[in-house]
């Protein structure tokens, strides 16, 4: 499902993982990059771009301004002012299954559209 995986040191320390461009019906390119801290907050963001649009969520949790600890910004765009209120799950091994769960429910959109 991944093309690589790597850490990431400059900015803020986060894995980059490149997701693979034969899982996609059409030519994208796509990634989800993760932080995660001691606190057990963290910021899940997804990516796909094609030659002329781009369409991105993220999931996050962590002290706002803008929503509650846990939160989503849902796509199109991942806009702050489109955060909406969410639930995680508390183990790091659940919140990546629920991420993983979502981009492959993305990806079969993707397929049912063709």
């Amino acid at each position: 499902m991944f093309e690589s995986a790597e850490i990431v040191e400059e900015g803020k320390l986060h894995l980059r993982v490149e997701v693979s461009g034969a899982y996609y019906p059409t030519e994208v390119s796509a990634r989800f990059e993760i932080r995660w801290y001691r606190n057990d907050d963290f910021n899940v963001h997804y990516r796909e771009e094609r030659r002329d649009s781009a369409w991105t969520c993220r999931w996050d949790r962590h002290p706002n301004a803008h929503n509650s600890r846990d939160h989503f910004h849902p796509p199109p765009a991942a806009g702050r002012t489109d955060a909406v209120d969410a639930q995680w799950p508390n183990d790091h091994r659940d919140v990546t299954r629920l991420v993983l769960d979502r981009i492959e429910e993305r990806i079969e959109t993707l397929w049912e559209r063709q």
